[in-house]
């Protein structure tokens, strides 16, 4: 068209009038393209733009997921490695009183002891024997947890009658030590929990409390409304427990502890009793000075 035009000017006829026709056309002709173009770097370099933003998230939420994923597994290995130490301590508190009675078996097949020393060595064993029960009952709950097969089973619990029987079986034990256990709890005090899981939490409690109450001390098991909540409260004359293992004192880091004659345990029933108390919807919490005594305290919600 151009050369034509050239060539033959007379062809092809101008369509724009000299002055304000060309003006016209001046003003369309380089405007124009200047903005489409202009519109379509803009939109190439959005999507460039959104493009990189994309790119920038995803590369966020890889490395967010590296993290998390490293995080799991040191968190994994701890917990393997504090499982291979419990499992460790376990094996060698299952073991010492098997070994004990094992061996009260054979001096009683030889016939070399006394009436005294007898009745001395029973009694020793059947304390080691009642805390390795207790040891692998927290146990086998605690595994239970973990493998995922305890349900909750919410209902209308009567925390007198419930907690009634526990007491009771808590008190055998107190008047070993000759402990006086008393309770306070109201006997219209409805709430909802789990039945079992709270008989396990409550036991566990107040047999940590005689553990570690000396001989002719106090303990006392209440239940109260407050904040809304029922709060059942352990409270002893123990020996308490210092600042530095008030940290991990629900851990399953915790050292194993002796009572004050000498019991022992392996730190599970604490870790017991927070699992339980939160799957239940409630909290578990405590306040203790060494050498005064402890307060352990779990609220569960009433009913309604």
């Amino acid at each position: 068209m151009h050369a034509i035009g050239y060539y033959y000017p007379e062809l092809i006829k101008y369509p724009f009038t000299t002055g304000k026709g060309q003006f016209v056309d001046r003003m369309t002709a380089f405007p124009l393209p200047v903005f489409v173009i202009y519109i379509i770097v803009r939109f190439i370099r959005r999507n460039y733009d959104l493009e990189r933003m994309d790119a920038q998230q995803k590369t966020i939420a890889i490395e967010s997921n590296q993290e998390q994923i490293l995080r799991q597994k040191d968190e994994l290995e701890q917990r393997n490695l504090d499982k291979d130490n419990l499992m460790a301590i376990i094996s060698h508190d299952i073991r010492a009183p098997l070994v004990g009675i094992q061996s009260y078996l054979r001096l009683l097949n030889k016939n070399v002891l006394g009436a005294e020393q007898r009745h001395s060595i029973e009694k020793s064993l059947e304390t080691a024997t009642s805390h390795t029960v207790t040891m692998l009952s927290n146990l086998l709950n605690w595994s239970k947890s973990q493998m995922g097969g305890s349900v909750v089973h919410h209902e209308l619990v009567n925390v007198r009658e419930v907690l009634g029987s526990t007491i009771e079986m808590a008190q055998v034990y107190a008047l070993n030590k000759e402990i006086v256990l008393s309770s306070d709890i109201p006997i219209n005090l409805m709430v909802v929990a789990d039945v079992d899981m709270l008989q396990i939490v409550v036991r566990n409690l107040v047999n940590n409390a005689v553990k570690f109450t000396a001989n002719s001390g106090m303990i006392n098991v209440t239940a109260q409304i407050v904040n809304g909540e029922c709060q059942i409260t352990v409270v002893d004359s123990g020996r308490g427990i210092s600042v530095d293992d008030q940290e991990n004192i629900f851990s399953i880091m915790a050292s194993p502890t002796y009572g004050t004659n000498n019991e022992k345990g392996v730190g599970l029933g604490l870790v017991l009793c927070k699992e339980f108390t939160e799957r239940m919807g409630g909290k578990i919490g405590f306040e203790s000075i060494l050498n005064e005594g402890s307060k352990f305290f779990i609220s569960v919600p009433l009913a309604e």
